[in-house]
């Protein structure tokens, strides 16, 4: 392969998305899920305000009356995000991603359904409010979902569109001096309003609180690394009243400046949580 066309590949890869921490998405009312990422982020300029973060991941899942994570696939997502940090406590975001989720019916024996896929396209965008010392880093992120989704033949389905906004905070804790150890711990609230296009129902649902995710991860970067890893748990609480209690394990890995290998240029190490 030579010089021009591994840019060439590397510059298409990491239009993608990374940065330091990818979060499961949610799967339902499963027992157990596991979820598996690989990432890349690419600084943009030489200040590294602004950067591209792109990320491949699957999903797996327990059928409701077991606990086995490993049990069907649950989604295949591929998420792109171009970020600018324009203060030195303000950061903002804009995203594109595409998921296939498989669908199975909730009674047993949990076959899949027909169609026996959905096919969803995103595109959303985040605000984040960024506090940070030599050892800690707070932040509060406010992010819009636009949500759209089809059939494998993609036609729109019955409830084709959903808006949805969500609340997080996260503490990132470098736990040594040589910044290679990171505990991340975060906790989000989701909100949404769905438009409905059945026979006996249309328009637009209520706008009403969702659900919650909680996770705590640990990080680690090798020195001399250009990879981290990042392994953790989720619990996704689903509904309001007696909410559906979801266990996930999630392991990924961020590739970071992968054109580093050509420019032998070094890039700080960031902790965001990316889902």
């Amino acid at each position: 392969m030579t010089r021009a066309a591994g840019l060439t590949i590397l510059g298409i890869i990491t239009t993608l998305n990374t940065f330091s921490q990818i979060s499961p998405p949610g799967l339902g009312k499963t027992q157990t899920a596991m979820w598996m990422a690989f990432s890349f982020r690419q600084p943009l300029d030489s200040a590294n305000k602004k950067q591209s973060v792109t990320y491949i991941g699957t999903g797996r899942m327990s059928d409701p009356d077991n606990r086995n994570p490993f049990e069907k696939q649950g989604i295949l997502v591929i998420n792109e995000e171009f970020y600018n940090q324009f203060h030195p406590h303000w950061q903002y975001s804009t995203a594109l991603s595409y998921r296939l989720q498989n669908e199975y019916a909730t009674a047993a024996p949990f076959e899949s359904k027909n169609p026996a896929v959905r096919q969803e396209i995103r595109l959303y965008g985040r605000l984040n409010y960024i506090l940070k010392t030599h050892r800690l880093r707070y932040v509060n992120t406010l992010r819009v979902d636009l949500r759209s989704f089809y059939t494998p033949e993609f036609v729109l389905l019955d409830e084709p569109f959903q808006q949805r906004t969500r609340i997080r905070t996260q503490l990132t804790i470098n736990l040594d001096q040589k910044k290679q150890h990171y505990l991340i711990t975060s906790a989000e609230a989701l909100f949404s309003i769905t438009k409905e296009n059945t026979s006996s129902t249309a328009g637009w649902s209520d706008y009403q609180y969702r659900e919650s995710r909680i996770c705590l991860f640990y990080s680690f970067k090798p020195t001399g690394s250009a990879v981290i890893y990042n392994v953790g748990y989720m619990n996704n609480l689903v509904g309001s009243y007696k909410p559906h209690s979801a266990h996930y394990i999630a392991f990924d890995m961020i590739w970071e400046n992968p054109l580093n290998l050509f420019k032998g240029d070094k890039i700080p190490r960031h902790n965001e949580n990316l889902e």
